[in-house]
């Protein structure tokens, strides 16, 4: 794995791009690449905005990836506008190319609107890991519990994956790569659930979040919601959600 300051070259990406090249794709390959670059340069500016810390950004052979170092319960508003970042920054593209039209010969502006068209519309899909996935994920998660949310999500990803195979069972053996990967991610987003549930409880139990709304009367804690302040109501008493987190850690740990 290259690595340079945050930025990371997959391996498999540079024999990617060998392969293109020795095929007579290298112009499109780099075409790609470049508003790859870009798409992840809008997230970047939405994670700076918002003052978290990125741990690194990957290009992967169809696309890249930027890991952000950020709590699970953060904002979800600001988690919306940094995964539409990308696209944003794709659709900036749209206008510099109008603009910057006449510089271009008519072949290479075309392929580059194409493929940044396809990109844009690509990152929409809601499946697991793509940007359309995480915005309906966000936008769930202000209606619905986490765990509710998390395993709904799950669901969305693997339906539209099966619709997508079944409409487009004659695709080239290049997309079916691209959808084992995201067929691959799915099932390790379902795997890592209980790591990223904890995760989300530990978080409650040791910051001081902000939060917009309080909620009484909660009986489980897989009721829990993002934005939302639990309280507990046990033997007419009420009990924050914090020391049931607390109790639910102690008794795993001793059961």
């Amino acid at each position: 794995m290259k690595k340079f300051y945050k930025f990371r070259i997959n391996n498999y990406t540079y024999l990617f791009f060998l392969i293109c090249a020795l095929c007579g794709y290298l112009k499109n390959i780099i075409i790609i690449f470049s508003i790859c670059i870009i798409h992840e340069l809008g997230h970047v500016f939405f994670i700076k905005l918002f003052r978290y810390e990125i741990n690194y950004i990957e290009i992967l052979p169809y696309g890249g990836y930027t890991l952000v170092n950020k709590k699970i319960n953060s904002s979800i508003n600001k988690d919306i506008i940094i995964n539409f970042g990308g696209i944003l920054f794709q659709i900036f593209l749209v206008f510099a190319l109008t603009i910057l039209k006449n510089r271009f010969n008519m072949i290479t502006y075309n392929l580059i609107y194409q493929y940044n068209l396809i990109i844009i519309v690509f990152n929409l899909i809601p499946i697991i890991p793509l940007d359309g996935n995480n915005i309906l994920h966000l936008i769930i998660e202000k209606f619905f519990p986490f765990e509710i949310s998390y395993k709904l999500n799950f669901i969305i990803s693997l339906i539209v994956i099966i619709i997508f195979l079944f409409i487009n069972y004659y695709y080239k053996i290049d997309n079916y790569f691209i959808f084992s990967f995201l067929i691959y991610q799915s099932i390790m987003y379902l795997k890592n659930y209980k790591y990223i549930k904890n995760r989300f409880l530990l978080e409650r139990y040791l910051y001081n979040f902000e939060y917009k709304k309080i909620k009484n009367n909660t009986k489980y804690l897989n009721e829990l919601q993002k934005e939302v302040f639990h309280y507990f109501k046990k033997n007419n008493k009420y009990e924050k959600e914090t020391d049931i987190i607390k109790n639910n850690f102690y008794n795993k740990q001793n059961g």
